[in-house]
């Protein structure tokens, strides 16, 4: 598609249909209609109204749990750069991070300073997105340390979010996924840096022996099934895990084109150098389809999925 609507007068950088696969950690993708980087907070207001009510929005981080379809998006593409991406102890003591901040980037930082972020450290992705997606592992969850978020609505209004208007559950939050997150308030326990270091290098090795560190993947395919809190916390310590139940439905390694699920860990659906996003996709429904007539369990998929695909282009 051509853009044919007026450009919103902006500070910050458009590009009209902007392939998105560079973007993305699977490296797939069609083009964006309209991509948009702004150049701080205010840029975004500007931006959301001048655009046509009709036109979506969709945010992206830096793309670790997100395929972009063939087809590509129609509409604008917000992504967050450097000027979001900052990180401050807070004189209250809390820590102000940017969304654009990469959360080993944030963990790190955070335990230079005596904050214990640890489990930040092993996950892809960028604090907008941790938040989003209540992201977490070995038993903690951002939502823990979660004080307040800020962000740019639909209509260009900037709003604080507080925990009671997150609603977070595993994995989720309620918000609006046109809501651009521009940065959070966090507050986390202090804790001993160097004791934090050694929790970090840790986990670190625990994620090399048994998840595919070195392969093109966008982190776990999918939500563990169900039984969780309403916290979220109680499914990271449960029985049931994705990736077992895809390994008793003997789809550890499985392939489809150029997308595979991982031999090292069946629930990191990887590009093996030539997958398109159809592949990575179809293999997922073909997982969740076997699974599903092997134990009766439906799983839900975790890594986003947006645009179009391309024969609904055509």
């Amino acid at each position: 598609m051509s853009w044919t609507l007026p450009l919103p007068e902006v500070e910050g950088q458009i590009s009209l249909d902007r392939p998105l696969a560079d973007l993305t950690w699977l490296r797939v993708g069609g083009p964006a209609d309209l991509l948009f980087q702004p150049a701080h907070m205010a840029d975004i207001g500007v931006f959301m109204r001048a655009l046509p009510e009709g036109v979506p929005v969709f945010p992206i981080g830096v793309g670790s749990n997100l395929i972009v379809r063939d087809g590509g998006i129609r509409g604008a593409v917000v992504r967050l750069g450097r000027g979001f991406n900052g990180f401050e102890v807070m004189a209250n003591g809390n820590l102000r991070v940017g969304a654009a901040a990469l959360d080993a980037h944030v963990a790190r930082k955070a335990a230079a300073a005596g904050y214990d972020l640890a489990f930040l450290r092993t996950i892809p992705g960028a604090i907008g997105g941790a938040i989003r997606m209540n992201a977490g592992c070995y038993g903690h969850y951002l939502a823990d340390v979660f004080v307040s978020a800020t962000g740019v609505t639909r209509a260009g209004k900037v709003v604080t979010l507080r925990p009671h208007d997150m609603e977070f559950a595993y994995r989720h939050t309620a918000l609006p996924d046109d809501l651009v997150i521009t940065q959070a308030v966090l507050a986390p326990p202090r804790a001993d840096p160097q004791k934090i270091e050694d929790k970090m290098a840790e986990a670190l090795e625990k994620r090399a022996a048994t998840q595919p560190v070195r392969e093109r993947s966008a982190g776990s395919t999918f939500r563990n099934p169900a039984g969780f809190s309403s916290t979220g916390r109680a499914d990271d310590v449960h029985d049931l895990k994705a990736w077992k139940v895809i390994d008793d439905a003997g789809l550890r390694g499985a392939r489809l084109g150029g997308a595979q699920m991982s031999e090292k860990h069946p629930n990191f659906l990887i590009n093996t150098g030539s997958a398109t996003a159809a592949d990575l996709e179809d293999l997922g429904e073909m997982v969740r389809k076997k699974v599903f007539q092997a134990s009766g369990i439906s799983l839900e998929w975790e890594i986003m999925r947006i645009g179009e695909r391309l024969r609904e282009k055509e």
